[in-house]
């Protein structure tokens, strides 16, 4: 095979390189992204309760009892979406529900849980991402399943519904809290 031959065919192998990612890429689901948290105690950080603006909430606030720490914001359709299903997991299951309000107005985050009712046992408010950053969010809905000491055992990006709570959240839930479902 000649010189230019071998040339003409460097853009065919390139295509298909692309084209084999591309293929593994669609393959992939864009909810199960990796967390560097997983297994490693949740960041520290020290923001203000949404509701109580005066109040400093710490990483202290996830010691005692297995958390869902639910990052939501009042502009996030998702977060709207998957709220009722907070309601019920809260009331219903007995899990305590933390709110991470992220790049979110005061005004806007309240009336949203004025609207809708709150299942939060307390929110965070983090309109900066001040916090955000160190918990590795970037996007709303996100919830973290937060052991009783203070470690994160799982991240789910997106909504939870009843199926996402059956399948997927309720078993690690409920292997942190000794096997109580």
């Amino acid at each position: 095979m000649n010189t230019s031959a071998k040339r003409a065919l460097i853009p065919l192998g390139i295509f298909l390189a692309l084209a084999a990612l591309l293929f593994y890429g669609l393959q992939l689901d864009p909810r199960k992204i990796p967390s560097p948290l997983v297994d490693k105690p949740a960041p520290e950080f020290s923001l203000p309760d949404l509701k109580d603006p005066n109040q400093t909430l710490t990483r202290d606030i996830l010691i005692g009892q297995v958390s869902l720490v639910n990052v939501w914001a009042s502009w996030c359709p998702s977060c709207r979406q998957e709220h009722a299903e907070l309601m019920r997991i809260a009331r219903e299951h007995g899990v305590r529900v933390i709110g991470f309000n992220w790049k979110d107005t005061r005004p806007e985050a309240l009336a949203m849980l004025q609207r809708y009712g709150d299942p939060y046992t307390v929110s965070l408010y983090d309109p900066d991402n001040q916090a955000g950053i160190d918990w590795g969010i970037y996007g709303a809905p996100e919830t973290f399943i937060v052991d009783a000491e203070g470690i994160i055992r799982h991240k789910r990006v997106g909504p939870i519904d009843a199926q996402v709570w059956a399948e997927e959240i309720r078993p690690i839930v409920a292997r942190y809290q000794g096997g109580k479902p």
